[in-house]
């Protein structure tokens, strides 16, 4: 193990440098108030989101300011070598290679947690005994559920999420001076088709989203889960990606997939935990919340790209506006008498999204008659601003 050990962690004998890697500021600003304390600092979201590349910014970032560069460890957890040793095997392994008692404080960034079954109860047992700061990472909801309420009290979680349009711009050096706004919608459709996955903004391959979905549907899902038809999996999730921002009946989509409404109902929430989609209910009373079909909105515009095309180019102005707002309060799309608005929140703001168009009629009536605090249409690229209010703290809260 220990030569394993030496190759996770370069920093341990020789100068490391991680300064090639594009930062993302509101997540480092959030963990780095976070290492002041004891708590386990949970990250979780898609598939190569970017948070392994956030644990090594944070990682250069302690030996920069003076932590020993051997205090800190660094393991995937997924390696086939480390298959045979628990959490615990490892930390004292690494304790013992540079001959630190259980007094002096270490950094420990265990990725990919979830490949060890009880992690739960390992990391208690170091939260609770050893001098210890960690970072864990993993990439499914389901997967990191604590079942047994081991870590309550003792770890916060962050979800880390692709790059929105303002960040994708900053990625890619791009500014847009006030008079050049027109400028906008162009930049947009590019970012819809690469969409805020890290990588594939650097390096758009459509092969590389195919193999980012395929990954998550088998690993993440149809291998934690034993779940066999790994088909009937990605033919369900390309029903969602063509209808995203649609209403999503579990038992429709159960007749044309040939599979039962439970197990419509349980693919549905996989694809959820492993935030490769995300559900919004219906406003309204209680049943209605529960009961009513939920809208379904891809996590990532370049996913719904590799499968949508450019199709209908108010759905994706429609799901990156869900995006936007999905980081600030609870929301809910408005349905009544047949007629749809597309997003209220719980603070009674009611959202309509038009891709550089107009609403019909009758959302017109539905719109201008409901009783909103607050009314908000945004038609073009340039009117996002409008959500600044209800945005502004986004990743930063």
């Amino acid at each position: 193990m220990d030569t394993l050990l030496y190759q996770y962690n370069p920093w341990w004998e020789e100068n490391h440098d991680f300064r090639n890697i594009k930062p993302r500021h509101a997540y480092l600003r959030q963990i780095r108030h976070y290492l002041t304390n004891k708590q386990i600092v949970a990250l979780t979201g898609l598939r190569r989101v970017g948070k392994t590349s956030l644990m090594k910014l944070i990682i250069d970032e302690l030996i920069r300011a003076g932590t020993l560069a051997k205090h800190i460890l660094y393991v995937s957890l997924d390696d086939y070598l480390l298959q045979k040793y628990t959490i615990l095997d490892i930390i004292a392994e690494f304790r013992r290679l540079h001959k630190i008692p259980f007094s002096e404080q270490v950094f420990l960034f265990l990725d990919e947690i979830t490949y060890k079954s009880d992690f739960h109860i390992q990391l208690k047992n170091v939260y609770d005994n050893q001098h210890a700061k960690i970072m864990i990472a993993s990439s499914s909801t389901s997967m990191m559920t604590d079942k047994k309420a081991s870590l309550t009290g003792r770890s916060i979680v962050l979800e880390v999420k692709p790059l929105m349009f303002d960040e994708y711009l900053s990625f890619m050096d791009i500014v847009i001076k006030k008079r050049d706004q027109a400028l906008s919608k162009s930049y947009f459709l590019d970012y819809c088709q690469s969409g805020g996955m890290p990588e594939n903004i650097m390096h758009p391959s459509r092969e590389y989203m195919m193999a980012l979905v395929d990954d998550i549907i088998q690993k993440d899902i149809a291998a934690f889960h034993g779940i066999r038809n790994v088909h009937v999996l990605r033919d369900y999730f390309t029903l969602l990606m063509e209808r995203s921002g649609k209403q999503v009946s579990i038992n429709k989509v159960a007749n044309i997939l040939s599979i039962s409404a439970d197990t419509s109902k349980r693919y549905l929430s996989l694809f959820e935990s492993t935030y490769l989609i995300y559900l919004v209910p219906r406003f309204g009373k209680t049943n209605q919340i529960l009961l009513s079909p939920k809208k379904v909105y891809a996590a990532d515009l370049g996913i719904k790209y590799v499968f949508m095309g450019t199709r209908d180019l108010g759905s994706y102005f429609e799901n990156y506006i869900y995006l936007l707002l999905r980081n600030h309060q609870d929301i809910y799309y408005l349905y009544e008498n047949g007629i749809e608005i597309d997003f209220i929140t719980k603070s009674n703001v009611l959202i309509e999204s038009k891709f550089y168009s107009e609403l019909n009629d009758k959302q017109q009536h539905l719109f201008d008659t409901y009783p909103a605090q607050q009314k908000i249409v945004i038609d073009a690229v340039e009117k996002l601003s409008l959500l600044d209010d209800l945005t502004a703290i986004r990743t930063d809260r």
